[in-house]
């Protein structure tokens, strides 16, 4: 008998020159290459997915500060998923098998259900579209309301990229975004947004690329420049000037951007997570800040899409 990987079902595509894995366990993407360079940070289909790595976020990106939300009048308690930090994080979607109803050889289309439950009392279908093509790959995400009542509603995804061999600290990011949300130190919950100049440039300010070196980040960044097309693009190369890029509509007003520091220096700063949001942290709570959150409220039957796209710098 055929033993699941623990990722889940692997569904590899392949287009051109990029080839990518993605497993069914969170819709996640795996792996992703170009000529069989690297774009992201992948890990092994018989491995549980290490630090939401590539992961599809819903109905929630980033933390629920302290699991705690209200909703239409009602309070609500998430399970506090970042123990460390005591918030519920990344939404419910990231450990659910999603089913694959669309395949070929250069797409995937994988679908799951949120069911009703205590701390979202909501059924929402969350569908997830990979799709591999001469730009690279690009992943869209519609959530469809199933549900009598309007359901809070955000996602992203949680891919690291890699520019090229060495570490984060060694490449060059460009970022045309022009506030910052600042956060608490220890537990990162949001207070202020403000210029990304404002207070500690050096830091947070990549509007003009320059090489990230110690710069320790784990930021949603907001006032995104894009160009004519609307896009936003956030480009991380080597010392090559090759790399990646990701890049993405006005569906995602907000991206996080962490430099993926841990404990380990074996596995730290291994790639630089870049992950486009419909809604800044702690969107669920919305009301309790003085900018625009991005919370979207799903109305009954309607349904909400988003989408990224990955490709290579050459």
């Amino acid at each position: 008998m055929a033993v699941t990987p623990a990722s889940g079902t692997q569904h590899a595509l392949r287009a051109g020159d990029y080839e990518a894995v993605i497993a069914s366990v969170g819709a996640t993407l795996r792996s992703l290459t170009y000529r069989g360079r690297d774009l992201v940070v992948p890990f092994e289909a018989d491995e549980v997915r290490p630090a939401h790595r590539g992961a599809t976020l819903a109905p929630w990106p980033n933390r629920v500060v302290d699991g705690k939300y209200s909703f239409a009048g009602r309070e609500f308690q998430l399970a506090l998923t970042e123990p460390a930090r005591s918030h519920a994080l990344h939404g419910l979607a990231t450990w659910l098998d999603f089913e694959a109803i669309d395949k070929g050889s250069d797409h995937v289309t994988l679908a799951a259900v949120i069911q009703p439950q205590t701390a979202y009392p909501w059924r929402v279908i969350v569908t997830a579209r990979f799709e591999l093509g001469p730009d690279g790959l690009t992943q869209s995400v519609t959530a469809r309301n199933d549900s009598a009542e309007p359901a809070p509603w955000g996602t992203g995804p949680h891919p690291y990229l890699v520019a090229g061999p060495g570490h984060v600290d060694e490449w060059t990011l460009e970022l045309p975004a022009t506030q910052v949300l600042a956060v608490t130190p220890d537990r990162l919950i949001p207070t202020d947004l403000v210029p990304v100049d404002a207070d500690d440039p050096e830091r947070f300010d990549f509007r003009t690329p320059r090489t990230i070196g110690a710069a320790e980040i784990d930021h949603a960044y907001s006032g995104l420049v894009r160009g004519s097309d609307g896009i936003a693009t956030v480009r991380v190369t080597g010392a090559d000037g090759t790399g990646v890029e990701m890049s993405w509509d006005a569906s995602c007003p907000w991206v996080q951007v962490h430099t993926a520091d841990k404990p380990d220096p074996a596995q730290s700063r291994l790639g630089l997570a870049v992950e486009p949001m419909t809604c800044a942290p702690d969107a669920f709570n919305a009301g309790s800040y003085d900018y625009d959150a991005g919370l979207i409220v799903l109305e009954p039957e309607v349904s909400a899409t988003a989408s990224w796209r990955i490709g290579a710098i050459v």
